[in-house]
C-alpha cells in the first residue's frame, strides 16, 4: 500500500520514519516534506494552504490511506474533501477539528459536557473583555480564538496588561490577523503533560504520555515556541492517573463529539495541567503534537498503520498497540532568533556520526536539500531524538548526538526532562 502524508516538519519526518517500518507499506510519499524526509519519502511539493492543490495532488497519486500531520490542512476542510471523493484519510473532519481551531468552541465543549477545564469567558469585543476580565485574579491567560501556531497564549500578571494583550489581539497587532474572539481563562498552576490518543469516533487508545518544554531558554524562560523538546517516560503518569484521564477526559471528549453528531476520528491531543484539583484541560489539539510524536513513536513496537487503519475503519476496539518499556527524548536543535526572526539557508554538518549513537534517531523539522546539501530552513531545524532503559540515558544519547551536529547559530535547550531529573528550576 502506498501512504500520503501531508506536511513538512519533524513531526511528518517521524510519522514517515514509522509508516516507512510498516510491513503493509510500499512507498511513503510526503508533500511538500522536507531535506530530511527525502531520505524516507518520496517528496512531493504542494501548498499546504491550497486546499484545491492538495486534492490534485491526491487524486493523481491515488495511495490506500492519506495521513495530514498539520492543523491547517485539517481547518480547511481536507478530510472531508477526501472522504466525500471515497478515499481513505486519517485525521478529524472540519467540524471535528474545531476542538484545536476554535478556542472558544473548545470551552463550551467541555463546559457543557462536565470536563475538567480552567474557568474562562469568551469575549467578542473590548467591551466584553473590560467586563469579564474583573472575574479573574492576576494573573491571567488571554488566548486568541484561532490557529495561531503556538503564539496565540499570553500570561497577563494584571488587568491592564490583559486588556492590552486583548487589544493586540483584535486589532491583529499581535499576530498579523484581527481575531474576532478571544478567551480569558483562569491561570492554572502545576505540571503540562500532552495525553495523545487514537479514536475512531467511538472507542479511545491512549499513546504514551509525554511532557513538552514549550519555552526557548533554560528553566522554562523567555517566549513560547513550538515546542524546544520533549520526553515520554512510563512514570510520567501512574496506571491509576492514566485510567482518570481516560474515563474523565478523553472518552467524555469522544463520546460528546459523537453525540453532538461530529464524530471526532483521528488523533485527539489532550493538553493537560496537572494541578492541586487534578487534572485540567488546558487545550486540545486535533492531530499529532510536534515534538511529542518524535519521542513517541520512537516507543512503538507495534504497526503504526495498522492502528491509524483501525481508526478509518471504525474498529479501533479490535486493535493492540505495544510499546518499549522505558523513556524517549527529543531535544529541538533551532536557529538562532527563533521563536522571532531568524536567518536561513546555512550547511548542516555531522548527520551521520550523530545517527551512529545508539538509539538515536534525527528527524528533521526544518531543513532542505539544495545542490546535494542540506541546508536550515526553519526556526526549528532538527529533532534530535532517543530512547533508552532510563530517562538519563535517552537524554544521554540525545546530547551526544547533538554534540556531533553543527549549523551555524545553533542554540538548543540543555535542560531537557529537567523536571523529572532533579530539583525544577526557574
Amino acid at each position: 500500500m502506498k501512504v500520503l502524508i501531508l506536511g513538512s516538519g519533524g513531526r511528518e519526518h517521524a510519522l514517515a520514519w514509522a509508516v516507512a517500518g510498516s510491513g503493509r507499506v510500499t512507498e511513503v510519499v510526503c508533500a511538500p516534506g522536507n531535506g530530511g524526509i527525502a531520505q524516507v519519502a518520496r517528496c512531493v511539493p504542494v501548498d499546504l494552504k491550497d486546499l484545491d492543490a492538495m486534492l490534485r495532488l491526491v487524486e493523481a497519486e491515488q495511495p490506500g490511506l492519506t495521513i495530514v500531520g498539520p492543523e491547517l490542512p485539517l481547518s480547511l476542510g481536507i478530510v472531508d474533501a477526501l472522504k466525500a471523493r471515497g478515499l481513505r484519510v486519517f485525521g478529524p473532519t472540519q467540524k471535528a477539528a474545531m476542538l484545536e481551531t476554535s478556542k472558544g468552541f473548545a470551552k463550551r465543549f467541555l463546559q457543557r459536557h462536565n470536563i475538567p477545564t480552567a474557568n474562562y469567558a469568551v469575549c467578542a469585543s473590548l467591551a466584553e473583555v473590560e467586563q469579564a476580565v474583573d472575574m479573574f485574579h492576576a494573573p491571567l491567560v488571554v488566548k486568541a480564538d484561532g490557529l495561531a501556531a503556538g503564539k496565540g497564549v499570553l500570561i497577563c500578571s494584571s488587568r491592564n496588561e490583559a486588556v492590552e494583550a486583548a487589544k493586540g489581539l483584535f486589532s491583529g497587532a499581535l499576530l498579523g490577523e484581527a481575531e474576532r474572539q478571544i478567551v480569558l481563562e483562569e491561570f492554572l498552576e502545576g505540571d503540562e503533560i500532552s495525553f495523545l490518543c487514537l479514536s475512531d469516533g467511538k472507542h479511545v487508545a491512549p499513546l504514551v504520555p509525554a511532557q513538552d518544554h514549550k519555552r526557548i531558554g533554560e528553566g522554562d524562560t523567555g517566549p513560547n515556541t513550538g515546542g524546544m523538546g520533549v520526553y515520554s517516560t512510563d512514570e510520567l503518569l501512574d496506571p491509576a492517573m492514566q485510567e482518570w484521564i481516560l474515563r474523565h477526559i478523553a472518552e467524555p471528549t469522544i463520546q460528546g463529539m459523537a453525540s453532538e453528531e461530529i464524530p471526532f476520528v483521528g488523533v485527539l491531543y489532550c493538553g493537560l495541567m496537572m494541578t492541586a484539583r487534578g487534572p485540567q484541560v488546558l487545550e486540545f489539539n486535533a492531530r499529532f503534537g510536534d515534538p511529542e510524536t518524535q519521542a513517541i513513536l520512537l516507543r512503538l513496537q507495534s504497526d503504526l498503520v495498522e492502528a491509524l487503519e483501525a481508526c478509518v475503519e471504525g474498529r479501533l476496539a479490535e486493535s493492540e498497540m505495544r510499546w518499549t518499556p522505558g523513556a524517549s527524548a527529543c531535544v529541538v536543535a533551532s536557529s538562532a532568533g527563533y521563536p522571532g526572526t531568524y536567518r536561513t539557508g546555512f550547511p548542516i554538518t555531522g548527520l551521520a556520526a550523530a545517527a551512529q549513537v545508539p538509539g538515536v534517531e534525527v528527524f528533521h523539522a526544518g531543513s532542505a536539500q539544495v545542490n546535494g546539501h542540506l541546508l536550515t530552513a526553519g526556526g526549528r531545524v532538527l529533532a534530535v531524538s532517543a530512547v533508552g532503559d532510563t530517562l538519563q540515558q535517552a537524554l544521554d544519547r540525545a546530547y551526544q548526538a547533538m554534540g556531533e551536529i553543527q549549523f551555524e547559530g545553533m542554540y538548543y535547550r540543555r535542560d531537557i526532562g529537567h523536571r523529572a531529573l532533579g530539583p525544577k528550576k526557574g
